[in-house]
């Protein structure tokens, strides 16, 4: 008998800034064959910062990204059609870190902070962490432009910043290296909306088919993440996101697991997001007013409608 043929696969354009260890359940899809299986062709694009990321999607040169909400927020403030669709993770896996001799916040008073952005990500959360020991921006310190933590740890190395937050596992390589552990930054910010999907009404609403594939896809790669019967095929991708050994790579996704990072749900808490709103306020990103207008840029309708589909098709 002849073998029927196959449907072809959707193409979908993704894109990040670093694809970095955020990007894990995206990996997990991509190696596993998930996406195939849900009938999608995922074309990675890695753009090299966070504010690329969300303009590629409000251009159209990309169908969606994963990157920090701010953009989209102030976007959605504005009047604009960027919308968050699903949450990638909702607590900050960062750690700051700084160059031997710092040992206090405190301390960073004059310093030089390594950032990817001022606008959307690391540059909010370091304000607000150093803003808890009494040191405003921009009186207190500087921000560099120094990029996504591969360039940051590079900075830190070769001394051309003072201190940054950082991913796992550029947290433990500079720990381990001698540099100083100021402090995990989700002890100060304990839940918010740190990395999400993200993508324009205009390309949304036509293909809403694709969307959904999409987040069953990510929801299912995102359950793999967590079963640590995966771990062998789990390291060695952490090992590639990360250019880490295995032993790197297997205490990242510990410290990842532990801190419950990935969202399973695909939801974005109400509690995250008013986080993230409140630091935008507060680092002059949104006026207090355009809170509300702002609150429409998460639109959790596709992240409902994916998680009610896969409940329907298992109680099959």
């Amino acid at each position: 008998m002849p073998l029927q043929p196959t449907a072809p696969l959707t193409p979908l354009k993704l894109a990040g800034g670093a694809l970095g260890f955020n990007w894990l359940p995206v990996f997990v899809a991509c190696e596993c064959g998930i996406f195939e299986r849900h009938g999608l062709a995922v074309e990675l694009c890695r753009l090299g910062s966070v504010d690329k990321a969300t303009a590629a999607v409000r251009t159209g040169e990309a169908d969606l990204a994963i990157s920090p909400p701010e953009g989209v927020l102030a976007d959605a403030a504005a009047g604009g059609s960027l919308r968050l669709i699903a949450a990638n993770c909702n607590c900050l896996p960062l750690t700051l870190v700084a160059r031997a001799g710092i040992e206090r916040i405190e301390e960073l008073k004059g310093a030089v902070l390594g950032t990817s952005s001022l606008t959307e990500g690391t540059a909010i959360y370091t304000r607000e962490m150093l803003a808890q020991h009494g040191l405003q921006y921009p009186q207190d310190y500087s921000f560099s432009l120094a990029g996504v933590h591969q360039a940051r740890w590079k900075a830190l190395q070769d001394g051309s910043i003072d201190a940054a937050v950082q991913p796992p596992p550029f947290n433990f390589l500079a720990i381990d290296a001698g540099y100083s552990n100021l402090g995990e930054v989700s002890d100060y910010l304990t839940e918010i909306a740190f990395t999400a999907l993200l993508g324009r009404l205009e390309w949304l609403q036509p293909h809403e088919d694709t969307v959904l594939a999409l987040l069953r896809a990510l929801a299912e790669a995102t359950s793999r993440v967590y079963d640590e019967s995966n771990d062998a095929v789990l390291v060695p991708i952490m090992m590639a996101v990360t250019q880490a050994d295995a032993t790197y790579a297997k205490r990242a996704l510990d410290y990842m697991r532990d801190k419950s990072a990935f969202a399973r749900s695909l939801e974005i808490p109400s509690a995250a997001l008013d986080k993230s709103l409140e630091l935008m306020v507060k680092a002059g990103l949104l006026d207090a007013a355009a809170q509300n207008s702002a609150r429409r840029g998460w639109d959790g309708r596709w992240a409902q409608a994916a998680a009610q589909t896969k409940l329907a098709r298992d109680a099959v």
